[in-house]
Formats: structure tokens, C-alpha cells, sequence
């Protein structure tokens, strides 16, 4: 299981506007500006790096532009305090495996303490009760102190929340040990601004802590329910989230509660439990799949000279390796994302008799599918890709034993091989050492609860859960105002970039827009302007080359998917809302996306994290509508350093702007 965090309640203080902790919490109230501002408007005497003793106390950048967007609409009500930090001393990730240096594995601790727990956090968060996460750098001081990789400087994307940019963790804002950064993370459902404004759905709404319902504005089909968090620190990513920085958060709506027997006309009542008035985790599991490797003194390895993506040999899931979980004789849910930073998945469940089982598909990437999908093998996962699914086991008996296992093959970080058989995976008949069983599930009498412990549960408790025929209603494809074209591919890039790669270093992996020139990340320059909410545009992602594959994930906002261009598509992907589309070799993906309520500098890129980090990403703007805001115009790249951050204007290429004839629809 995860580490579960806990939230701190918030207060509204009527004279500055600030959101302050109980006065027994030693913490700063949470704030619309930075206290960079505080500390820059000082001259530098305030609020300063208690750690280092230069530059701010607060990573976020100073003034407007970083600030909180629409604070108090979506004032933070809790508070969850986390530190990343080097891991305790003691962690394993197996009990045979050697104890890990903590400067091998960054990982998450609750508070701001200095070492980590194994296990990833898990957060639950409600729609409409916007939070503060309020991440401290407690690593060390020194570059070189990493255990051979990682870099001690952070940014942490909640992929893929609807936050505004200065939360979004990829505007190159990060910040240095001895600081924290404060993300307001909205809980707002999307396009809030345009559609159910009065918030008159029902179907649009969040659990209130009594068995009710709180209805919210926008559009009841975005409703988001599992993602996940990790490092987003530009040329690092890789290296940071394999080393252990990385989360996972549930949203929970009136749809999908978390509560399998309030039954309101609005719950779905999809497997979770029913002792907590919502967010209930005893019949609902996530699962975070990562590939590790280790070096001949069983410490975690990475390899930072891979440009095609690392892949390691032991699978892991939620940092355990050969992991069983225990499960009474009914229907679970499980939340599975693929947190490897290259490698692809495609699992199949066997039963005793090593036959397929069959698993109901009810989400991707975070999104309710319209309809259940029924599977017997989930289709290939790449990195960043969600798939929530439903396994019945009440027709096995009391020390039955189920396997997850892997079947698809992968040597190197460009692509998989392919699949292999099951009976070949089950016998680990296969080059690669990752085909097989991952993790297994015994089939038991009883289980003590999660979500109140001390309690036991027992195969005779009534499963109250349901699996609906319908979960969501489909959002319609339109005409698009304009279309993108969007190919990754390989070579031909080069300087200048920002951040921290010189001035004419040469990439591996490129962007093209629209068929112009290829270009590489750079956080100061612009690929793609939105000029306005709330238009609809079509964006088409290519793959450039038949000898890699991509999953490629789109910032701030879902997509719905439309065709590719031709090719089969697994039932669970068609008309589905995602923000990891794997490309696959030679291939492409047509989508849907439609830009609103909040603006900034946001990116797409692939989620092979080393594809991104070297560097196939791209940059977008979005604009908003508000005069005064300012996310109407250009935001400025911000450029950390540990005195402080300083701001450089961004260029924009032709085919950001809409006015460009390639980009509007005919």
C-alpha cells in the first residue's frame, strides 16, 4: 500500500487574504504572491534560506506572473506539507534485497523532515476543496551528493490536474534545497468558465463529508479521478522521478465517490468500500509500476548516458518488488499507472489455472471511459499511461492465487519488441528479464482495512459495488477552429537552449510544427500560442520515424482522441479523453483539445523521460481572457538560481501564432 498523507485544515485570514495553518503549525500561511516577492522587496533580509542562507525562502517565482491564479475563487481549504529528501535509512525494496543508500533514493516524507519512506504517498483530494501542497527541497546543498545521479533541484507536475501554469511544474520554475514551493492545486473541473457555470448538474459535484453532495461548475465529462505527481525538473526529470520522486492522487467526485453504497442517483458505486463517507481505498488499489536496476552491491542504478531511455531488469510496484496483495473473494478496482521513465507494459491476469482473466476497463489516463470496456489483456502501457480496471474475485476460492504478468518484451529505451506468449512469460522463457508475473494476488478469508485500521473485513461483508453499462457521456467532435501538426523526431537539433545546457549543445530528439523547422526543448521559446479560451482545436501527433515509439503527453488539459489516422485502436482509447498517447512506430494520433479557464506556460513532450530530457519538448502558451491578468499576454521565462530568480522574454517562433495560414482551418 501507499503512504497515505493527511491534510492540514486552512483559514482565511479577512485583512491579508493569506491562507494560514492552526496556530499550533510552525508553517507560513500560504499565500497569492511569493515570499520571493516579500524577499526581493527587502532587499534581500527577509524570508531567506534558512539552509543555505542566500536567496529566497520560497522557490516560486516573485511577482504577478507566479502568482496564485484566481485565489480567491479557488482559495486552498487544506494544506498537505511534504518533503523530498534522501530515504530513511532501513529501505528496501525487497526484504532479501541490500539496505539502499539514502542518496540513491529521493523519495517523498510527510512534513518537512529530512528522509523519505519507501513507499510512494498517496494523496486524496476532493473536487472543490482546492489544496496547497507545500513541497520542502531537503536535499543536499551539493550537486555531487546524489549517489552518481539525480539533480537536488526540483518542480513537481500533478500530471494532469487543470492548474493554473505557475502550479503545473514545468514552467521552468524550480527550486533549490533548503526552500519549498507552494502549488495551489484548483480541484476545478474543467471549463467551469463556459459550461454549467451555475453549477445546476448534479452530475458536476463532489462529496461534502456528510453523505451529500456539493455541486461545482463545469463540464461533468472532464471529471478526472487517478493521477499521479513527480518531478518535472527540465534535462533531470528521468533521473529524479527513477530515483523516487513520484506520487500518486485520487480525485474524488459525486460520480465517482469512493463509496460503493451511497447510492444518491449520482454515485456510481464502482468498488472502493463504504466505512468513510468517500475516498474509501479497501477495494480500491492503486498500483504504480516502475522498472528498476540495481549494481553488483544491490544499489539502485541508472544509467545517465542513455538518450534512448533507461530500462532496468526487476519490475517494481509501489517501490516493492514481488509484491503479493490480499483480496477477499469480490470485486476490486485498481488504479495502475506506469511510472517507469521508458519502458512499455501490456499485462494479462491469470488465474490458478493460468488461464486469462476477465477485467472490466473503466478509466485511462484518469478519465471515466463512457462505457466499461471488457478485456482479457490490457493493451500496451507506456510511460505516464493510466488504466483503471475491475477484477471479480468472488468466483475464486479461499488460497486461490492470481498473477499479473507482463508479457511484452523490451532491450532498449527506443521500443518494445513485442509481445510473447503467456505460457512463455509465465515460464520466463524471454530475453528480457521484466516478462513475467509482477505482482500476485491471494484470494483470502479476511483482511484488516486501510480505511480504518483495526477493523477486519470479511469475505462474508456484502460487496455493494457496482460496474455501471454507462459511466460518463461522450464529448462530441466538432470542427476545430484551427489544427497543429505536431511530428517528433530524431536528429537534426541543436543550441541554444535553456536551461543549463550551454549555448550550442546537439540533441537527439526534435520537435516540428506545422512543417517547420526542427527545433529542441528550450523553456524560452514558444511553439504553440492559444490565443484565447475555450476554442477547439485538432492537434495531430507524429511519429517521425519508424525505429522508436513515443507517449506523448499533453500538459493542463485532456484531449479527446479521434483517429490514428487510420490504424486499429483499442476499444478503451476510442472517443476516450487521455493525455498519454502512445505513438507507436511510424505511427500518429489525431485528438481534440479545447483550452480554458486558467493561462500561462505550459508544454507537451514525450514521456519517455529521456527523450524529454534530451530534449522533445515543446512549449505553448495559453492566453486568457481577462484584461489585467497577466496570463493575457506572453509569460516570461523565469531563471532560478540560488540567489533568486531573474526573467528573460521569450521568443516566439512563426508557427506559434494562430494567424499563421497553416494552422487555421479551412
Amino acid at each position: 500500500r501507499l503512504d497515505l498523507q493527511h491534510s492540514t485544515p486552512l483559514s482565511r485570514n479577512p485583512r491579508t487574504g493569506n491562507a494560514h495553518f492552526p496556530s499550533t503549525s510552525p508553517e507560513l500561511p500560504g499565500k497569492r504572491l511569493s515570499y520571493h516577492t516579500d524577499f526581493s522587496n527587502s532587499g534581500g533580509a527577509r524570508f531567506v534560506n534558512p539552509l543555505t542562507g542566500r536567496g529566497p525562502i520560497e522557490g516560486r517565482p516573485p511577482g504577478e506572473t507566479f502568482a496564485h491564479q484566481r485565489w480567491d475563487e479557488f482559495f486552498p481549504k487544506v494544506a498537505y506539507v511534504m518533503s523530498v529528501a534522501p530515504v530513511a535509512r532501513g529501505a528496501r525494496f525487497h526484504p532479501d534485497f541490500p539496505e539502499q543508500d539514502p542518496n540513491k533514493v529521493w523519495t517523498f516524507g510527510a512534513g518537512n523532515v529530512p528522509a523519505g519512506t519507501a513507499p510512494p504517498p498517496l494523496i486524496k483530494a476532493r473536487y472543490g476543496e482546492p489544496l496547497l501542497a507545500r513541497i520542502y527541497n531537503n536535499l543536499p546543498v551539493r550537486r555531487e551528493d546524489n549517489g552518481g545521479f539525480g539533480r537536488n533541484e526540483l518542480a513537481l507536475h500533478l500530471h494532469n490536474a487543470h492548474n493554473g501554469a505557475e502550479s503545473d511544474g514545468a514552467s521552468n520554475a524550480f527550486h533549490f534545497p533548503g526552500t519549498f514551493f507552494d502549488y495551489r492545486w484548483s480541484t476545478t473541473l474543467a471549463r467551469r468558465d463556459h459550461i454549467n457555470p451555475g453549477a445546476s448538474d448534479a452530475r458536476a459535484s463532489a462529496p461534502d463529508g456528510q453523505r451529500g453532495l456539493n455541486n461545482i461548475p463545469g463540464d461533468f465529462r472532464e471529471l478526472q479521478g487517478s493521477m499521479w505527481f513527480h518531478d518535472h525538473r527540465f534535462f533531470f526529470t528521468a533521473e529524479n522521478v527513477y530515483k523516487g520522486v513520484a506520487g500518486v492522487i485520487n480525485y474524488y467526485s459525486g460520480p465517482d465517490r469512493g463509496n460503493e453504497r451511497v447510492d444518491d442517483a449520482v454515485n456510481l458505486r464502482l468498488p472502493s468500500g463504504q466505512l468513510l463517507d468517500s475516498g474509501n481505498v479497501d477495494f480500491d488499489v492503486n498500483l504504480a509500476v516502475a522498472d528498476r536496476a540495481f549494481d553488483r552491491n544491490g544499489q539502485l542504478f541508472f544509467d545517465i548516458f542513455d538518450t534512448d531511455g533507461f530500462i532496468g531488469d526487476v519490475v517494481t510496484v509501489n517501490s516493492a518488488y514481488a509484491p503479493f496483495f490480499e483480496v477477499l473473494p469480490r470485486k476490486y478496482r485498481f488504479r495502475l499507472v506506469n511510472a517507469s521513465m521508458a519502458r512499455f507494459y501490456k499485462f494479462v491476469l491469470v488465474d490458478p489455472g493460468r488461464n486469462p482473466v476477465q477485467l472490466q476497463i473503466i478509466a485511462n489516463d484518469g478519465n471515466l471511459l463512457v462505457n466499461p470496456v471488457t478485456v482479457r489483456e490490457l493493451d500496451y502501457i507506456g510511460s505516464g499511461e493510466r488504466f483503471d480496471f475491475v477484477v471479480d474475485f468472488s468466483t475464486y476460492r479461499v488460497g486461490d492465487r492470481l498473477q499479473l504478468v507482463n508479457v511484452l518484451e523490451q532491450v532498449d529505451g527506443r521500443l518494445a519488441k513485442g509481445p510473447v506468449s503467456l505460457a512463455k512469460a509465465l515460464a520466463g522463457i524471454s530475453s528480457d528479464p521484466a516478462v513475467g508475473s509482477t505482482l500476485e494476488f491471494r484470494v483470502v478469508g479476511k483482511v484488516a482495512s486501510v480505511d480504518i485500521p483495526g477493523l477486519a473485513l470479511s469475505a462474508a461483508d456484502r460487496d455493494w459495488s457496482l460496474v455501471p453499462v454507462q459511466l460518463t457521456e461522450q464529448i462530441p467532435i466538432v470542427t476545430p477552429v484551427r489544427e497543429r501538426i505536431i511530428e517528433w523526431a530524431r536528429g537534426g537539433g541543436g543550441g541554444p537552449c535553456i536551461p543549463d545546457c550551454g549555448t550550442a549543445e546537439s540533441f537527439p530528439w526534435v520537435i516540428k510544427i506545422n512543417g517547420e523547422a526542427a527545433h529542441t526543448l528550450n523553456a524560452n521559446r514558444i511553439s504553440a500560442l492559444i490565443p484565447r479560451p475555450n476554442e477547439v482545436e485538432h492537434w495531430t501527433f507524429v511519429n517521425g520515424g519508424g525505429g522508436w515509439d513515443h507517449p506523448v503527453h499533453l500538459h493542463f488539459e485532456e484531449a479527446v482522441t479521434i483517429d490514428r489516422g487510420g490504424a486499429d485502436m483499442f476499444p478503451g482509447e476510442r472517443l476516450a479523453r487521455k493525455d498519454v498517447w502512445r505513438l507507436r512506430p511510424g505511427g500518429k494520433v489525431k485528438v481534440q483539445v479545447n483550452f480554458s479557464d486558467f493561462g500561462g506556460a505550459y508544454v507537451a513532450h514525450c514521456h519517455n523521460t529521456a527523450h524529454e530530457d534530451f530534449a522533445m519538448l515543446m512549449r505553448f502558451d495559453v492566453l486568457t481572457d481577462k484584461p489585467g491578468e497577466p496570463q493575457a499576454k506572453i509569460t516570461a521565462t523565469p531563471n532560478p538560481t540560488p540567489d533568486g530568480v531573474f526573467f528573460t522574454t521569450p521568443e516566439i517562433l512563426p508557427e506559434a501564432f494562430p494567424t499563421n495560414s497553416k494552422l487555421v482551418k479551412k
